[in-house]
């Protein structure tokens, strides 16, 4: 399991003071983002060669209400996914309480949108 911890900023939230729904994906993007640079996967390495991760679905819940000046905890592990794709699951939480809940996969695709397999390399750090 991967963990990285945010706060929630002003610029996070809406009119009625709790965070704005789609800052949920910015908050897990960042987390997966550094998680793979923690794996030692240099991602503009990966596009100078023609490669890029890409999002290809997310189910998400949202259970309960972040506000201003939180500190919020994201959780991701991962699932069983294939040789084309990763799939992880990523909690982000305040304390032990699930606030948002997501299903994630990613491909990996050529520079022109292509799918392709994950390099072997990338699999076996991310497992």
């Amino acid at each position: 399991m991967h963990v990285f911890d945010l706060r929630v900023y002003y610029e996070d939230t809406d009119l009625a003071g709790i965070v704005y729904y789609a800052n949920y994906l910015r908050f897990i993007e960042r987390a997966r983002s550094e998680w793979v640079r923690e794996l030692g996967i240099d991602q503009a390495q990966m596009k100078a060669e023609g490669m890029v991760f890409a999002v290809r679905r997310v189910e998400a819940d949202y259970l309960l209400p972040a506000r201003y000046d939180d500190q919020l905890r994201v959780e991701t592990t991962m699932q069983p996914g294939s040789g084309a794709r990763l799939v992880m699951r990523q909690d982000v939480k305040r304390g032990d309480t699930i606030l948002f809940s997501a299903i994630v996969t990613i491909i990996c695709m050529t520079t022109q949108g292509v799918v392709c397999r994950l390099p072997a390399v990338i699999r076996q750090a991310m497992t």
